[in-house]
């Protein structure tokens, strides 16, 4: 039998909630530590379509990158749409784990999975922020190389192996050759990724004067969109659940997708 304290203390091992972020609310956010499991669904985010698609599976946890509760609660009921998910997670018996900032920060994790997606050989950190209990060390961000090409080349590719859809971007005047990745929103390590001799950043959630800083410093920037860079993960934390935990069905949400289009 294992239990929802037992999965969580495997995350723990592989990314230590302490080095969330202190606005962050990552950690085991609903439920009850020793109810048993057999079948989790690991999604970005846990929304009502998520749960609903949890219970049908029969899932008794969800595994998800963004915290199902962030910021003040102040009431559950069912006038809120946070209020109608956490009803309907302790209504149908359903545990929500969520991993963020700090599986955006360790190895193997948001930033690795994004790199090993597009590519990247000799990845190293983008921003070192220090060393885990365990030594090993953690930050957000990642660089790496790609075989030199030109960028809307480079862009058509990140597109379709990140399954976005669409792609903002800044040409910087250079070909793509050092890559700088940041999963969700690190346009802010800008100059991190310059620092580093970076000639091109993916990342997302990119604003107006950051595309103009960009074009000003002379780096291709490459908005990816946040789900895309970050729903990488979801197959990671899959393949590292079903390994530790072989007796439980571990699936990755499909009613889950990109919320907006591009015309």
């Amino acid at each position: 039998m294992t239990t929802v304290g037992e999965v969580f203390r495997f995350l723990q091992e592989k990314a230590p909630f302490e080095l969330q972020e202190g606005f962050d609310n990552a950690g085991f956010l609903v439920g009850r530590e020793e109810s048993s499991i057999n079948r989790i669904l690991v999604s970005l985010d846990i929304t009502e379509q998520v749960v609903r698609e949890a219970a049908d599976q029969g899932a008794q946890l969800i595994v998800a990158h963004h915290p199902v509760i962030f910021g003040g609660v102040k009431s559950v009921t069912d006038q809120t749409i946070t209020g109608r998910i956490l009803l309907s997670l302790a209504e149908n018996g359903i545990a929500a784990i969520c991993a963020h900032t700090n599986l955006d920060a360790v190895e193997g994790g948001v930033n690795d999975a994004l790199a090993l997606r597009l590519g990247l050989t000799d990845i190293g950190q983008l921003r070192q922020a220090g060393v885990d209990g365990q030594g090993r060390p953690y930050g957000i961000g990642r660089v790496g190389m790609v075989p030199e090409q030109p960028l809307y080349d480079f862009a058509v590719a990140v597109k379709r192996l990140l399954g976005a859809n669409g792609i903002r971007l800044v040409d910087g005047g250079k070909g793509v050759h050092m890559v700088a990745v940041g999963g969700g929103a690190c346009a802010e390590f800008m100059t991190d990724t310059l620092a580093q001799g970076c000639d091109t950043f993916v990342t997302s959630d990119v604003k107006y004067h950051q595309f103009l800083e960009a074009r000003a410093l002379g780096i291709n920037l490459v908005d990816a969109g946040h789900f895309p860079t970050e729903n990488v993960v979801c197959p990671v934390l899959q393949d590292w659940l079903a390994k530790r935990f072989p007796q439980v069905a571990v699936s990755v949400s499909q009613r889950h997708a990109e919320v907006f289009s591009y015309l």
